[in-house]
């Protein structure tokens, strides 16, 4: 059961309208990191474990104040919209839907949403569910929660540098703190889970079912061999199940495949023409 508190969590109140900010704030509102994307991971990933405690709990406390996230988010861009000006361009300025494109808005505003904020990124990709990650193994997505999180504090940042409104960097700078928080408290999470499974996800697959040889070389696939002063490189694993080789010159472990010609019916490209010969083709196929 889900219960709505009409106040917002925090203020989000501009000093004045701007709508060309409205469109980029979109970005952390509908976009891959964006604050729908969280909610719904969170949630999602919250209503698949089986069972209750500690984490399920996080995940809901943390997902349902995201939705708080999205309606202040919402709220702010609706005001940034708010009477505002689409711009004065000669005459084509006096009709609000071509201002709006030539005054660099985001025409979709004026359009589709009535001034309203939409389920979309600052370009007006629709938001997608493809963005979410809900796995079942909560070691495996709380680190997605880690990068979900970083990538949003990022670009709350980045948003933040971009504005002089001080309404606009009051929300920002409340965003920008509880995307610490949450960073924080997940990488609390992941530590405890690592303590308990140990690092590699997922820790229950028999380690002797895994062509161990290899389970901790690096292989030098690029020009130069930089990465093999790296800790990844040398030294004991950080599974502490193993140790770290480098192998400076990778050879190939199996022969060149060779695949069977497809049967006629594919009609792929013909064997005789992808090894290069001339005039061996029937003469109904010339």
């Amino acid at each position: 059961m889900f219960y709505h508190i009409k106040e917002l969590q925090y203020h989000a109140k501009p000093e004045r309208p701007d709508p060309i900010f409205a469109r980029q704030l979109q970005e952390v509102l509908g976009g891959q990191f964006g604050e729908i994307s969280v909610a719904l991971q969170y949630f999602f990933q919250g209503w698949s474990v089986r069972g209750n405690g500690k984490y399920k709990d996080l995940l809901m406390d943390t997902g349902a104040e995201e939705l708080a996230h999205i309606e202040m988010l919402a709220t702010m861009i609706a005001r940034l919209l708010d009477g505002a000006p689409v711009g004065d361009l000669e005459d084509a300025a006096k009709d609000p839907v071509v201002a709006a494109i030539l005054g660099g808005m985001n025409p979709q505003h004026a359009i589709v949403s009535g001034l309203g904020a939409m389920p979309a990124d600052s370009v007006g990709n629709r938001w997608t569910a493809d963005y979410i990650i809900a796995s079942g193994n909560l070691l495996a997505d709380f680190r997605a929660n880690l990068n979900a999180e970083s990538q949003g504090r990022l670009q709350a940042v980045r948003l933040y540098e971009a504005t002089n409104d001080r309404g606009v960097k009051d929300m920002l700078s409340w965003l920008i703190a509880r995307d610490r928080m949450h960073q924080n408290q997940w990488i609390a999470a992941i530590k405890e889970l690592e303590a308990k499974e140990n690092v590699v996800v997922p820790s229950t697959f028999p380690k002797e079912l895994e062509k161990q040889e290899v389970s901790y070389t690096l292989f030098n696939f690029s020009k130069g061999n930089e990465s093999a002063t790296g800790r990844w490189a040398q030294g004991p694993s950080i599974d502490k199940q193993g140790t770290f080789n480098y192998v400076e010159n990778p050879v190939p472990l199996a022969k060149q495949p060779k695949l069977k010609p497809a049967p006629p019916y594919i009609h792929n490209t013909l064997p005789i023409v992808l090894s290069g010969g001339k005039g061996m083709l029937p003469p109904n196929m010339k």
